[in-house]
């Protein structure tokens, strides 16, 4: 058994943060998205094999970028059938670019390369799943597998998703450029979406050791913040950054020191972030007394009654049942339906919980088989004296999750009612 060398997993997390940052930077300069991608994807394996043994250079992302655009040059000058194109791009790009690319470089409008990516990956010319598989793929870094998980479809058939949608972008001749006022509302929405997906994902990891991955829910606060300067005036963009303040504002309480979960209702509050959950309810407020409702908004709202509330037993959940209520007929999902059960057992008694799941559990195939339906029966079941039900709830929940953590905690329920 091979043992990680402990640079390994730091070279790792720079790459990851760094190739959304590159392949913009290699997309405004050149085109070709599809073509760039295979080009950053071999700079970070270059990088992840010279790195841990030879050091990480003084300028990491110029050096990829370096390495990058030599390689898409090379992709260029093998095709016999594609000379023309060779002598457009090395036409336009400057010697010294190829040789010594900054490594903060950004567009001449000075708008970040990544939002501009992320614009790209959302083109009118893909359905809208494709728009945010490939931005997950192209933006987040994450893996087929991850966005899959995050999609609750087959690895295969999101591997087809993604390519397919390269594919399209190739076909459109789609530029590297900020959509225009008239084009921007709907783009904006699938950039939410996506930018909604990577902040989750980074928030609770769909699998590994860790809980969270703090260079996804950086990069999605981030990006999210440039949103607001681009529609300062849009409730959802609000909403949604309100929604990641909040929520990130319990990081720190989230995991114990052995990195074991920590249920919300047993974190140590006075942990909490209180400079984010301020700039958080401010935001949401702002959004709801002002723009027009939108899901993001809601679930914010949802949110701040949590992080407003002094303790888990003081928790307003009339308030929260009615925000998933209002939530489910603005944005109907097994996922909404799922949280409004654990909100109305809160109400209503965990027997009324148990009624939700059994139907929610019939109507969505793909939800029926997730770790965190079988999570929550198993807390309902515990609730009203049920544990030999409880623990095979949790344990199958346990079965269905590939977070390690999220399996210790599991594992840990089911043991105690032994």
């Amino acid at each position: 058994m091979t043992t990680e060398r402990p640079g390994d997993r730091r070279v790792e997390d720079l790459l990851q943060r760094l190739a959304p940052r590159v392949l913009g930077a290699l997309v405004r300069r050149h085109g070709q998205f599809d073509a760039c991608e295979d080009a950053v994807q071999e700079a970070l394996l270059a990088g992840a094999l010279r790195w841990p043994d030879e050091g990480v250079p003084d300028n990491p992302q110029g050096w990829l970028l370096t390495v990058a655009s030599r390689r898409l040059i090379d992709q260029i000058r093998s095709e016999s059938a594609r000379r023309e194109r060779e002598q457009r791009v090395v036409a336009a790009t400057p010697a010294a670019e190829l040789l010594a690319p900054a490594p903060d470089e950004r567009a001449d409008d000075g708008t970040d390369d990544t939002l501009a990516l992320l614009f790209l990956c959302c083109h009118p010319v893909l359905t809208a799943p494709s728009q945010i598989a490939l931005t997950l793929r192209a933006v987040g870094g994450l893996s087929t597998a991850e966005i899959a998980r995050a999609f609750l479809v087959p690895e295969a058939t999101m591997a087809q998703r993604i390519s397919r949608a390269k594919q399209r972008i190739r076909d459109a001749g789609a530029t590297f450029a900020m959509p225009g006022p008239e084009d921007r509302p709907e783009r904006l929405k699938a950039v939410l979406h996506v930018l909604y997906l990577v902040f989750n994902e980074g928030y609770g990891t769909s699998a590994g050791s860790s809980l969270q991955r703090l260079d996804l829910t950086a990069e999605a606060i981030r990006l999210t913040r440039q949103l607001r300067t681009l529609a300062p005036l849009d409730g959802e963009v609000q909403g949604l950054l309100a929604l990641m303040l909040l929520t990130d504002a319990r990081r720190a309480t989230r995991t114990d020191d052995q990195g074991n979960l920590v249920p919300l209702a047993e974190q140590d509050r006075s942990r909490w972030n209180a400079e984010q959950i301020d700039e958080g309810v401010a935001l949401v407020t702002h959004a709801l007394t002002t723009t027009r409702l939108g899901p993001y908004q809601v679930q914010a709202a949802v949110a701040a009654v949590h992080a407003e509330a002094p303790s888990a037993e003081k928790t307003d959940w009339p308030q929260i049942l009615a925000l998933y209520e209002t939530l489910e007929r603005l944005a109907p999902n097994p996922v909404v339906t799922l949280n409004r059960a654990v909100a109305l057992a809160e109400v209503h008694g965990p027997r009324a919980g148990l009624d939700l799941l059994a139907a929610l559990e019939q109507q969505s195939a793909a939800l029926a088989d997730h770790h965190m339906l079988h999570a929550v029966r198993g807390h309902l079941l515990e609730a009203v004296g049920e544990p030999v039900a409880a623990r095979e709830a949790y344990r199958a929940a346990a079965r269905r999750t590939r977070s390690l953590p999220e399996q210790r905690y599991l594992d840990a329920r089911a043991r105690r009612l032994l």
